[in-house]
């Protein structure tokens, strides 16, 4: 008696993908690996043919007969719960893995500590050829493992510029333009005493955003109430909120605005269980727009990035630099002020005074 029924249906090849699509295995070859010469629509059917016939590449086999890994690495420099709770990482990663999903590629993440950690991470990852390229996030001021990347000769993407010299592309976004819309907005509706919950001056974008705010307020003719930095945790959030609603009567901000979502989130509460309404008496704005911020009540106005794009847009620039494709900067679309239910006009008591 036969067993052809039990046995696993045979794995779909390069020559089963070409048949389907309608294209010479060479064409299919060169579209699986994003190499030039092949039309977007050519491209498109293509990947179309791979994902129905469920084609999946032989990662063991290609790396052996190019010398490559089929992975890139991305190390984040945050405490674990931090990055369990950032929705930015989340949305980030799942851009990145839209597109490692059909070109063949593994994402490996590893968390370490900034330092000697950090560093032995990358060590690692380098060492028989483990990963091809690595994304550099959370940028630093002088950041060196911009020159250690360099070292170990991998490729990479800085998902921002960095201060330092740098052989790498960037995908960046002017994220200071997102926190001066905020300002903005709170200054139209008459608030005076604005303060800033910012993230860690260490990174590149938290010291941005937070130049960003008191360039903003003094354009307005403001000084800022308070600039409070934290490490990007709900729980720091929560800390520099309950700071900033123990300052005195005259002193206490009447808006505040966050360096991501989930700060606000932690500030929203703090203020509503000290009795204090949002936004009746505070306005509050966030920042990355994540789905959350929509349905708290009040819902949160925020900053609108598009983490998801980043992510893909990083992979792909990030796989053409290994293939040896030229490749410049991307510029991400600037950010946008979502108006919602956590910010009104100032108090009367506040706009009596001015």
């Amino acid at each position: 008696m036969s067993n052809d029924a039990e046995r696993p249906a045979a794995r779909p090849t390069i020559t089963d993908v070409a048949r389907h699509a309608g294209v010479s295995k060479g064409l299919v070859s060169f579209a699986l690996n994003d190499r030039p010469g092949v039309s977007a629509e050519t491209r498109a059917r293509i990947l179309a043919s791979a994902r129905e016939l469920g084609w999946t590449p032989n990662l063991r086999a290609r790396s052996l007969s190019v010398d490559r890994s089929y992975a890139l690495g991305l190390v984040i420099g945050r405490s674990v719960d931090v990055i369990a709770a950032d929705p930015f990482f989340h949305s980030f990663i799942a851009g990145v893995e839209s597109e490692f999903s059909t070109a063949g590629q593994v994402l490996v993440l590893a968390q370490a500590t900034p330092g000697r950690e950090e560093t032995a991470t990358y060590r690692g990852l380098a060492a028989d050829k483990r990963v091809d390229g690595v994304f550099l996030s959370d940028l630093r001021a002088g950041d060196d493992r911009v020159a250690l990347v360099r070292e170990l000769g991998l490729a990479a993407v800085t998902l921002g510029r960095p201060d330092v010299e740098s052989p790498f592309p960037s995908v960046s976004v002017d994220d200071g333009r997102g926190i001066r819309a905020a300002v903005e907005h709170l200054a139209a509706l008459g608030h005076r005493r604005i303060a800033h919950v910012a993230g860690p001056s260490t990174m590149l974008h938290g010291r941005r955003r937070a130049e960003a705010f008191t360039t903003a307020l003094v354009a307005a003719g403001l000084e800022p109430t308070a600039i409070i930095e934290t490490d990007f945790s709900a729980v720091d959030g929560a800390r520099a909120t309950r700071e900033l609603l123990g300052l005195g009567a005259d002193r206490r901000p009447t808006a505040i605005v966050y360096s991501n979502d989930h700060m606000a989130f932690a500030g929203l509460a703090v203020a509503q269980r000290a009795g204090i309404h949002v936004p009746h008496d505070l306005s509050i704005t966030g920042f990355d727009d994540t789905e959350l911020a929509r349905h708290t009540f009040p819902s949160i106005t925020s900053v609108a990035t598009d983490a998801f794009d980043w992510g893909a847009r990083s992979a792909r620039l990030l796989l053409a630099t290994i293939a040896g494709q030229p490749v410049d900067d991307v510029e991400l679309s600037e950010p946008r002020l979502v108006v919602r239910e956590s910010t009104t006009t100032a108090p009367e008591s506040e706009s009596a005074r001015h």
